[in-house]
């Protein structure tokens, strides 16, 4: 997939996320946006999806296990064509699909219904084994905050995967360093994440989160891994693009106000 392509599509999944979170009034800027090169990447280039058939059996499937971030999921399934971007401004209203975190039973292209930390993740498990199980060629991949590594079903999952040896699992953790409650390394450390992943069992690499030839390499790579499950530890920024939410834990779980959400439109290069 051409870069230029990629880097323009995460552009409009970003001031997707910014429009609606505005019009919401709440919701999580930071993560969405540090994830959006990766689920960009995922969306338009290394996924077996079809919009016009979200439920085809032998789709690549994603689980935003951080479902706090259910906005650049939205953003990116509208920019794909699952449904019409306009529909995302409806976020968090009442009777909207488009709930604080996502629902399986509401919209198209959600696999999972997320926001529980850790559950995402373990689920995800299950649905790579059963895949295997059925000798379904559809491939897994999932989402991580890096915050939710502190919760220990993420490693019980961890050892299972490489156990059952998924190697048609992905997971990516986006590791922006910060949590709600500030940096990973003063409320609960977390690295070396790539050495707890080898571990545990399965293959692991670290990129640039925003570098697509880095995102996209690390699929091809994960995709030439066999026997165990890949972990791909991505290094992003909070709130990547916009000057003033950038690795500011404060904008994990804020909405920016109107003359806010213009400035950060501005500067990812769109118009109010």
């Amino acid at each position: 997939m051409d870069k230029a392509f990629l880097t323009e599509t995460a552009k409009r999944v970003r001031i997707d996320v910014i429009r609606a979170l505005e019009r919401a009034g709440s919701g999580h800027p930071g993560g969405s946006l540090s994830a959006a090169d990766i689920v960009t990447a995922l969306y338009f280039s290394e996924m077996n999806i079809d919009p016009q058939d979200p439920k085809k059996a032998d789709r690549d499937k994603f689980i935003l296990s951080k479902g706090h971030a259910g906005p650049v999921q939205y953003a990116a399934l509208a920019e794909r064509g699952y449904y019409p971007v306009e529909d995302l401004m409806t976020l968090r209203k009442l009777g909207s699909p488009f709930q604080g975190h996502p629902n399986m039973h509401k919209v198209p292209g959600i696999e999972m219904s997320t926001g529980s930390l850790g559950q995402g993740f373990s689920v995800s498990v299950g649905m790579a084994l059963a895949n295997q199980m059925d000798g379904n060629p559809g491939r897994i991949y999932v989402l991580l905050g890096d915050g939710e590594l502190q919760e220990g079903l993420i490693w019980e999952a961890a050892m299972s995967a490489a156990h059952y040896h998924l190697d048609n699992m992905v997971a990516i953790v986006d590791w922006n360093g910060l949590q709600i409650d500030g940096a990973n390394d003063k409320v609960m450390t977390v690295k070396p994440i790539d050495e707890k992943f080898r571990a545990f069992g399965w293959e692991a690499e670290v990129i640039d989160g925003h570098d697509f030839d880095q995102i996209l390499a690390a699929f091809a790579h994960a995709r030439e891994t066999k026997g165990k499950p890949y972990a791909i530890i991505a290094k992003t920024h909070k709130g990547h693009g916009v000057s003033f939410m950038e690795d500011q834990a404060g904008w994990h779980g804020k909405a920016p106000n109107e003359e806010q959400a213009k400035q950060a439109v501005t500067e990812l290069g769109g118009e109010w």
